[in-house]
């Protein structure tokens, strides 16, 4: 599997066609507000045997793992409701194996979510909470 490593800002590439268009602009727009705060993203959709994470920024000396949600409405709840325990589970290990690829030890780090609500033809809702879990 591939995965895409940014070093700079996100381009409209990444948006894809398709049934995950919502998720991939999604992330295009999350890997935005997180690098228009400072942080840089080091990988975007990172996979290993247990799962993938949809960004990996450096926040300061601080490695952040970074859920994205995209829902087109919230008929079932908005996009917050799709983190549960066993998708925080799932992410702790990924990134365990993420920090191990590079080595990196003893490194602080922060699980973020960013939701992104976008409904057809409107603006879309970007909501950052920071160390969710």
């Amino acid at each position: 599997m591939r995965r895409k490593k940014i070093l700079g800002p996100v381009s409209d590439a990444c948006t894809g066609d398709g049934r995950n268009a919502l998720g991939l602009a999604g992330e295009r727009l999350a890997a935005e507000l997180l690098e228009g705060r400072g942080m840089t993203v080091l990988d975007r959709n990172w996979r290993c045997p247990q799962g993938e994470l949809d960004i990996v920024a450096a926040d300061g000396d601080t490695v952040v793992c970074c859920e994205v949600k995209a829902r087109s409405g919230a008929d079932y709840g908005g996009p917050v409701y799709a983190l549960n325990q066993e998708k925080a589970m799932r992410i702790r290990s990924v990134a365990r194996s993420w920090l191990a690829a590079r080595e990196l030890v003893g490194c602080p780090v922060r699980f973020d979510f960013v939701s992104v609500l976008w409904p057809p033809g409107r603006t879309p809702h970007l909501r950052h909470l920071k160390g969710v879990f």
